[in-house]
């Protein structure tokens, strides 16, 4: 028997692992990656970079998480961000603050976070099991005991379930965890994908595949509540063959309670930094050394090739249509449309493809001091697997390192409590 067992060595598996063990606990990670291999997914988090949290307050912290945030204050009160960061540099990680207070190692290796947890795990005794765990086991009292696995079951004092999502399923995040919860008697909340691509109806998006968009404002709004701008930031995206995708596109998904065709519309600002007044006299300029060009090789200047057609057919206008030709009221049109360059939401990627999962075991089934299941004494939560997300910006990472530190001091504080 082990004092305490963790089902999944990812972000959170590994920071709750070390957290029990430097609380002198005998600590296994079951793993089914092959070979046990741990912290897979956070080798590509940050497209490889790692956004390991983000320099900020409390309130900061809990603003960034659209759902359930009010759960997680008494873990980021005893996990900032800052002990986050104390504790990678303990363990000889330079870290760098980029834009937005996002932190990073110095080196932009998401392979060296990695590394430096295992590294640590290792020099306190922490095992690893590579099997797939496929239950909990309950005892005649209600309280977990171990679990059960492929290759037999593992005797355990306590329980912390950190199995992951369902994203990037190919690194270990299947839902299995999901399933083992429901199992046990938890409610979990059907999973979704978020910070993900999104799918639009206008079929010119395939035109334009490949293009991509540098210091333009991106806005959501929700036509079911009266239109209401839900998100607006400054910063970049991408267009796709389905649709758009880039760091703006993911945080404004986050804001998406359900894709329902036709309920949500994505506004782009091609040209932020200019106001209407300034835009036409933008485009009086350009029209003034093209009056004998068509419309739609007048823009070269002023928009990207690829999205110089589209533009002007959302206009209203004839690409062909020459520039001495152009009335008042179709330039302002055309301003307009620089201004506002809508799409309509379709619909989500499929989870596969997002960055974090929306759902997960219910919140109020769980002790937010410690983690610990209402239901079943003995089990602890840590990580995606819970009912919590949040936007980008390392705010994801940081859930999982509170919730993970929350559950591995619980752990040794109900060992302690009966050793005692």
């Amino acid at each position: 028997m082990v004092d305490c067992l963790i089902i999944g060595g990812g972000a959170a598996g590994c920071y709750a692992a070390i957290t029990a063990a430097q609380r002198g606990l005998d600590v296994l990670i079951c793993e089914h990656n092959p070979r046990g291999e741990l912290g897979k997914k956070l080798k590509i988090t940050g497209k490889g970079r790692c956004n390991v949290t983000n320099d900020c307050d409390l309130d900061a912290l809990l603003a960034n998480i659209p759902r359930n945030g009010r759960f997680l204050y008494s873990a980021f009160s005893n996990c900032m961000p800052q002990d986050v960061m104390a504790f990678f540099e303990d363990l000889g990680v330079e870290l760098k603050v980029e834009r937005g207070n996002r932190v990073f190692p110095v080196s932009d290796s998401a392979g060296e976070i990695v590394n430096a947890l295992i590294a640590k795990c290792r020099s306190l005794g922490v095992k690893t099991e590579h099997c797939h765990v496929t239950a909990l086991r309950i005892d005649e009292t209600g309280a977990c005991v171990g679990v059960n696995t492929d290759s037999g079951e593992i005797m355990a004092k306590t329980v912390i379930l950190a199995a992951g999502g369902m994203s990037y399923p190919a690194t270990g995040s299947d839902g299995s965890g999901f399933l083992i919860a429901e199992q046990a008697g938890h409610q979990v909340a059907a999973p979704m994908p978020s910070l993900v691509p999104l799918i639009c109806t206008e079929t010119d998006c395939a035109d334009m595949m490949g293009l991509s968009l540098k210091n333009v404002t991106l806005s959501l709004f929700d036509t079911q509540k009266k239109n209401r701008c839900c998100y607006s930031e400054l910063g970049e995206m991408l267009f796709t063959h389905f649709g758009v995708s880039g760091p703006l596109v993911l945080s404004a998904s986050a804001h998406i309670e359900r894709p329902d065709a036709g309920r949500y519309t994505l506004a782009i600002d091609l040209k932020p930094g200019l106001t209407p007044e300034q835009l036409d006299a933008r485009i009086q300029r350009d029209f003034a050394g093209a009056q004998n060009r068509v419309l739609g090789n007048a823009l070269g200047k002023l928009l990207p090739r690829a999205i110089i057609l589209p533009t002007i057919t959302r206009a209203g206008l004839d690409p062909e249509l020459r520039v001495n030709s152009v009335t008042r009221e179709q330039r302002h049109a055309l301003g307009e449309t620089i201004k506002r360059f809508e799409l309509h939401v379709k619909g989500f990627r499929p989870v596969s493809e997002a960055i974090v999962t929306r759902g997960g075991v219910h919140v109020r089934e769980v002790q937010p001091k410690t983690m610990e299941s209402k239901l079943i004494p003995n089990l602890y939560f840590a990580g995606e697997v819970l009912d919590v997300d949040a936007y980008t910006g390392g705010f994801n990472l940081q859930i999982a390192f509170a919730t993970a530190f929350a559950a591995g001091n619980a752990a040794a504080d109900s060992i302690s409590w009966e050793d005692a």
